[in-house]
């Protein structure tokens, strides 16, 4: 196999040939580097590169290899998004109002670790991780590599970016309004946003007010569910090791699955005609793989976002401006939300929480007659690096919103959602549908994305910028 088809052959397929003997972890290393000092130049995926904690990290783990250890992550490096601490390095959150370096590793880190991973970098984020699009003043801006001219999405773009260019095999994400499903979408991944919770936060637990989690972006099915049996917390997800693996590679059964192109949003919307067909096409691969298909609609109360999600997003995002070390250098837009958010108060917050379990109920209710709800994954392409430079904070957040407006109601009601590449739109970018699942049902998304992958794969599909 030659470098750039190793460098593409995803982290479970790279932790077989690792065990094997095939290759070695400092080799495997190696092709990542050198892409990364081709390429990213031009993508701007990460914004530190830790090349040299990386070579000694794969050489420890070579000589666990050699000694006969297996561990499901084992010499596989990771590319981290820059909202993680890493021991040693500076969580900079997309600003230049971050402080010093940490020193201790989050707890989603150390169980990478754990299974034998090797942290290849930090990549970069829009400030505060406020933006479905990555570009900062302090970091600028990073590339989509389907086309150069467009953005990955976000906030998870350089994750994104860099596992879709194979600058990564495998990139942590997190997600408060669609950051993991986002990006995934637009550069041709399958990506997961678990239930709340699945995953550790900490030190940085119930951020944005419980809306965000941490989740993988990935090339295939079964790279996500190996990353999540490694990080998901033992009270979140009881039972066998493995059981993730295990459930991408079951067959679903026979699910009952709603078609729904209803916007959750009351804003104005306008959904492409290719992310429409995309859902049509969703249906008929699915009854033709046995499934009964429905068209049936979630009831979204008119409140939902502008009443519950707006407010704990921007309250989420003037505690972070609060955090920085130096919050007088945010952008000036940052500092204009971040002011919007200081409004709602801790009681307000208090009272948000108390209502989502009514909300939620509300809005799950169609799982009380489906087991997955297929909508379109965004209404829209991804938009040009630099739209919305000089624009102010309300204007930026109602453009960015009509472009993603199918994710942010579930993190509001916090259950497990899967973005599954599906083709491409007139752009010739990629598009995706997106797959709702019932509350804790990860492994009947894994097990019904797995079965998609295998009848429409899209793992083998590489970028111009590869």
């Amino acid at each position: 196999m030659d470098a750039r088809e190793l460098a593409f052959a995803g982290a479970a397929a790279q932790a077989r040939m690792l065990a094997d003997g095939d290759l070695t972890a400092p080799e495997l290393l190696e092709v990542y580097l050198d892409r990364i000092a081709r390429l990213d130049s031009e993508l701007r995926c990460y914004r530190v590169v830790l090349a040299d904690s990386a070579r000694d990290e794969a050489a420890v783990a070579q000589e666990r290899l050699d000694a006969g250890e297996r561990l499901p992550l084992l010499g596989v490096p990771i590319a981290v998004k820059d909202d993680v601490d890493v021991a040693g390095e500076v969580t900079a959150y997309g600003s230049g109002g971050h402080g010093p370096a940490v020193t201790s590793d989050a707890e989603m880190v150390r169980r990478l670790r754990a299974a034998g991973a090797v942290i290849l970098g930090k990549t970069n984020v829009p400030e505060l991780m406020m933006f479905p699009y990555t570009e900062s003043l302090t970091f600028g801006a990073t590339r989509n590599p389907w086309n150069l001219m467009r953005t990955p999405g976000g906030s998870s773009g350089g994750s994104a970016a860099a596992v879709a260019a194979g600058l990564a095999p495998l990139a942590t994400g997190s997600d408060g309004g669609g950051s993991v499903r986002i990006p995934a979408i637009w550069c041709g991944l399958f990506g997961l946003k678990p239930q709340r919770d699945r995953i550790s936060l900490e030190p940085h637990d119930n951020a944005w007010y419980g809306l965000s989690v941490n989740g993988p972006l990935a090339r295939s099915v079964l790279d996500a569910a190996v990353f999540l049996d490694a990080t998901a917390t033992e009270s979140a997800a009881p039972g066998p090791e493995g059981e993730f693996v295990a459930a991408a590679g079951r067959d679903p059964g026979r699910l009952r699955i709603a078609l729904s192109t209803k916007v959750p949003t009351p804003l104005p919307v306008r959904v492409g005609k290719a992310e429409l067909a995309a859902v049509e096409q969703a249906g008929a691969l699915l009854r033709e793989l046995g499934h009964e298909v429905v068209r049936r609609d979630p009831e979204y109360p008119a409140s939902a976002i502008l009443a519950n999600y707006l407010p704990r997003y921007l309250r989420g995002i003037s505690d972070d401006a609060a955090a920085l070390a130096h919050p007088e250098r945010m952008e000036a837009r940052t500092r204009n939300i971040a002011r919007l958010g200081s409004f709602f108060s801790d009681r307000r917050m208090v009272a948000l929480a108390a209502a989502e379990p009514a909300l939620g109920a509300r809005i799950q209710s169609i799982f009380d007659d489906v087991d997955v709800v297929v909508t379109p994954g965004n209404a829209a392409g991804p938009s040009r690096i630099g739209a919305y430079q000089h624009r102010g904070a309300l204007s930026t957040l109602l453009l960015v919103a009509q472009r993603v407006p199918y994710q942010q109601i579930w993190n509001l009601t916090g259950q497990p959602v899967a973005a599954v590449p599906w083709d491409f739109d007139g752009d010739r970018l990629p598009l995706s549908v997106q797959l709702v699942g019932r509350p804790y049902a990860e492994a009947t998304l894994l097990s019904l994305s797995a079965q998609i992958e295998t009848a429409r794969p899209w793992a083998h599909r590489r970028p111009p910028l590869s």
